[in-house]
């Protein structure tokens, strides 16, 4: 039906006569001349239909926008002064002889013009005519590119593809599983995979020794932007692999791919332990374009006469950290530090103490804030040089046990960086390292990252102490968001014990994974891996706002379906055959 795309035109093609197909995206009549910008996935190209030509002149008059076409015509050069230079084509235009409507189109539920800005509800209802426009057109190309670049670069590392099954069993990854009820077993169920961790896993004890997926996973969570109850992942594992292994071969994809997608150099990947993040940018997932981080004053204040410094400097457990942003004084209205304030306190911080430094030269004088008559000026100056204050600067303070601080005042340099226009351009990875085995709510203990993460100890130590101990994990990050995590495995079933005997899961450990513990027993080699979050990947490539952006299909933040209108009820024939009854 056509012998080109439309976006392909080029002044190459001068004189051709070309057929081409696709959705009417403008239509103009000037003067007696009809112009059609005609869109199809590679994009625009401009047709001009003459009065001479009066059978298509006539079907040309009858188009409107999104209407389906076919068209014939010949490939010229545009007019001198007439050239779009914003548009691919636009140094050429086709002069239609024939048109014919495929297939008429009502008026859309909203514009498919660059004017256009239809909120989101809308657009997924109508996922089908949002997926026309050029941008998301373009976001579903790069997610396709990349994909295919991942596949291609891990088979050269010898990675072999193995697809994992997606009902498999109910098994403890962190969020709630997708139940899926089983017609021939009554009162059992599959669960849709949080992860293929298990196979993979279990792929290593069978001597494939590199695997990768592009893997489907499912989790029954709480949504925000970067997150969706169905998500794409690369997953990768290898046998005999050290910590540095798994993060180089991560890197090397990484790089690669930056560079032959975007013809971007990711650049070094700095490494943070999980203690040095918290302590310098209060996240494990910090970013890094912004320059900003905290500075510790606690042993500055500790005597002062302050008590809300000297408190949380004194107790385990709690800390006072400084952030000193250049040129704030000029740069954040009156308002605008209020509603620092006001922002902070969204994260359980009771405030936000701040000292604006004025005029260094003068001293104490030359400073301004309400918390100056509680500090003397040898503690301030203290404060001041460890900062590196200099005239112009504001000094903020977070003081509070470390949970608080760290989320208070780690959200607050994210958003001072935005307010004053402070984050580099591009993109900075980074790796975090060391992280803790286990983290605690007060009352019992909850694995970091999974609980068939290695942990850095003896099966005794761990027993023990199980919470002072640190895990071979790492997490590879970039620009504020967590690309991927990854760890060495457990591959000795007496450490895979330890482990559920610290999370006290008692007969139910053998009940859920008595199939791993007796794969360990049978000769699991050491084995590593990672899995990186494709759709958050393509996110920050394309700098789209949110990964339902770069989702052919995603679902809305209260995981429902508005194009199919999911989940739905289902009739009581369908229920009875599974053994259920809806309450």
């Amino acid at each position: 039906m056509r012998t080109h795309y439309c976006g392909v035109l080029r002044k190459s093609h001068t004189d051709q006569h070309v057929a081409l197909c696709g959705w009417v995206h403008r239509r103009r009549d000037h003067g007696g001349v009809i112009f059609l910008d005609l869109r199809d996935h590679r994009g625009l190209v401009q047709v001009v239909f003459h009065p001479d030509a009066e059978k298509a002149f006539a079907t040309a008059d009858a188009l409107r926008s999104e209407y389906v076409v076919q068209l014939t015509g010949r490939v010229r050069e545009r007019l001198d002064g007439a050239t779009n230079p914003e548009l691919d084509t636009g140094e050429i235009e086709v002069v239609g002889d024939s048109v014919t409507i495929l297939n008429r189109a009502r008026t859309t539920p909203f514009p498919l013009n660059e004017y256009a800005h239809p909120g989101e509800d809308i657009r997924l209802r109508y996922r089908y005519v949002d997926l026309r426009r050029p941008e998301m057109q373009a976001r579903l190309r790069m997610r396709s590119e990349v994909t295919s670049c991942i596949r291609r670069l891990l088979e050269e590392e010898d990675f072999v593809d193995v697809e994992t099954p997606t009902l498999t069993k109910s098994t403890p990854e962190g969020a709630r599983d997708f139940l899926v009820p089983s017609r021939t077993q009554k009162s059992r169920f599959f669960a849709l995979p949080q992860s293929p961790q298990l196979f993979k896993q279990l792929l290593m004890v069978a001597g494939v020794d590199r695997y990768y997926q592009i893997a489907r996973c499912y989790r029954d969570e709480d949504l925000r932007h970067d997150r969706q109850p169905e998500f794409t992942q690369i997953d990768i594992e290898a046998s005999f692999v050290t910590c540095e292994d798994v993060m180089g071969i991560t890197e090397r994809m990484l790089v690669s791919l930056f560079k032959q997608v975007l013809d971007v150099d990711l650049g070094e990947f700095p490494i943070l332990t999980y203690a040095q993040a918290m302590d310098r940018y209060g996240s494990d997932k910090p970013d890094l374009r912004n320059p900003l981080c905290f500075v510790n004053i606690d042993d500055l204040v500790v005597d002062c006469d302050f008590g809300v410094f000297q408190k949380p400097a004194r107790a385990e457990g709690s800390r006072v950290a400084a952030i000193n942003v250049p040129g704030a004084v000029a740069l954040l209205s009156r308002k605008q530090l209020d509603d620092l304030v006001d922002y902070v306190q969204e994260f359980g911080a009771k405030g936000l103490a701040y000292i604006k430094v004025n005029d260094l030269h003068r001293g104490f004088d030359g400073l301004q804030s309400p918390i100056l008559k509680f500090l003397d000026e040898a503690t301030i100056a203290a404060i001041l040089e460890r900062v590196e204050a200099q005239a112009g600067d504001i000094v903020f303070f977070g003081a509070d046990q470390n949970q608080i601080v760290n989320e208070s005042l780690g959200a607050f340099r994210n958003r001072v960086a935005e307010l004053i226009d402070l984050h580099e351009d591009g993109f900075k990875p980074c790796w975090v390292v060391d992280w803790p085995m286990f983290e605690s709510d007060g009352m019992t203990l909850n694995p970091a990252h999974h609980p068939f993460t290695k942990p850095n100890c003896t099966p005794d130590e761990l027993r023990n102490k199980p919470s002072a101990q640190i895990a071979y994990a790492y997490d590879v990050v970039l620009n504020g968001y967590e690309l991927g995590g990854g760890s060495l495995r457990i591959h000795e079933p007496e450490m895979q014990r330890a482990v559920f005997d610290a999370l006290q899961m008692g007969q139910e450990a053998e009940i859920k994974f008595g199939f791993l513990l007796q794969a360990l027993e049978l000769g699991c080699p050491p084995h590593g891996g990672i899995a990186l979050g494709l759709d958050r990947l393509v996110m920050l490539m394309t700098h789209a706002e949110s990964i339902r952006d770069v989702i052919a299909f995603p679902k809305t933040q209260s995981a429902t379906c508005l194009l199919m209108d999911a989940p739905s009820e289902v009739d009581m024939h369908q229920l009875r055959e599974l053994g259920l009854q809806a309450r």
